[in-house]
């Protein structure tokens, strides 16, 4: 049986009203609202911060890349998760022991990373102060000859 155009009709008409809405909401908004620009109203908000133009040639250091890698990976290995947990009766002590496997590999992985530096937000790491532990030459003395 195919379907008659007039099926289609109730779509149609919510799809038109939906369009009717959003267009009227823009407009009554943009003629009610108030209109008193600022400067600070008018500069881009930058959590409390002047925000300054970089120079073209400045890049992104490669720790804020890092980060967001390491933040993809982490995501998308507990999107393994999910599927897992909606078959694990089925999948039986096979699949108990194959995420268990999972889990270890992510969490090794998470301690390397947190061990060697890859979690830190600072931007360089503070050079090494002189301490007791490391020993430090002795300063010459004049010998009056």
């Amino acid at each position: 049986m195919r379907p008659v155009l007039s099926d289609y009709l109730p779509i149609v008409v919510l799809a038109a009203l939906a369009l009717v809405f959003a267009i009227a909401s823009l407009a009554a908004s943009s003629l009610l609202r108030p209109s008193r620009p600022t400067p600070a109203k008018l500069s881009p908000y930058e959590c409390g911060i002047e925000p300054e133009r970089v120079p073209k040639g400045e890049r992104f250091s490669v720790k804020f890349y890092v980060v967001a890698m390491l933040f993809i990976i982490f995501d998308i290995e507990t999107i393994f998760l999910f599927p897992w947990a909606v078959g694990f009766r089925r999948l039986g002590l096979f699949g108990l022991v194959e995420m268990a496997i999972f889990i270890a590999l992510v969490f090794v992985a998470y301690v390397y990373v947190w061990r060697s530096g890859g979690l830190d937000w600072a931007s360089e790491r503070a050079p090494l102060e002189p301490s007791a532990e490391i020993p430090q030459p002795e300063p010459e003395v004049a010998r009056a000859g």
